[in-house]
């Protein structure tokens, strides 16, 4: 962790809570066991943060972040963390959503960034057709907010949650047996 990389991720962060008229940025670490580390991300929080007096600030621990997800997941907008508490993070959310089959990634830096579903590659599955593409779809969504194309996204948001909500079509993880083909033909059908 260095100093420039805390202040690029939380600025990220206060900058897509700004952007997209959400109310709070919440930092995630473990500052009083890791104090250089967590303290150094916790000290770049409240720095950043002061920019932003129009959006809530909260700081919280890893462990009981974790629960309070559990409990009360309406209650955060945007969370900020290291990669590490970042990935513990984003698999507990995918369970919120549905399962890692509908978890969306993105990794946005200054300059470039790299889209992948959370749940990376899933090798073991290669050939089966049976993997939830709804993750990919949703990943393709990001990419195309991120490159300026806020309509396609969204026509791109409102096919998936289409196909979600009338629970026709899907993969073995929402019981049902389609393949992973017919899945994303169907996304492309509401499109």
């Amino acid at each position: 962790m260095s100093r420039q990389g805390c202040r690029s991720i939380v600025t990220q962060a206060f900058e897509y809570a700004r952007k997209h008229g959400r109310k709070s940025v919440t930092v995630v670490d473990k500052p009083n066991v890791l104090r250089e580390t967590g303290g150094l991300m916790i000290r770049t929080f409240r720095e950043v943060a002061a920019g932003y007096p129009e959006i809530k600030r909260y700081e919280t621990n890893i462990d009981a972040q974790c629960m309070w997800l559990i409990k009360n997941p309406g209650d955060y907008d945007v969370l900020v963390a290291e990669n590490m508490f970042g990935d513990i993070l984003s698999d507990l959310c995918a369970a919120l959503v549905g399962g890692l089959g509908f978890a969306s990634a993105a990794n946005i830096g200054d300059h470039y960034a790299v889209f992948e579903p959370t749940h990376g590659s899933a090798p073991k599955y290669a050939g089966q057709y049976k993997v939830n593409p709804m993750a990919m779809l949703l990943t393709c969504k990001l990419m195309l907010d991120w490159l300026g194309e806020a309509d396609a996204a969204g026509r791109l948001e409102t096919a998936i949650a289409t196909v979600i909500k009338e629970g026709r079509v899907g993969t073995y993880d929402v019981k049902l047996n389609n393949t992973t083909l017919e899945v994303a033909e169907e996304v492309a059908r509401q499109l």
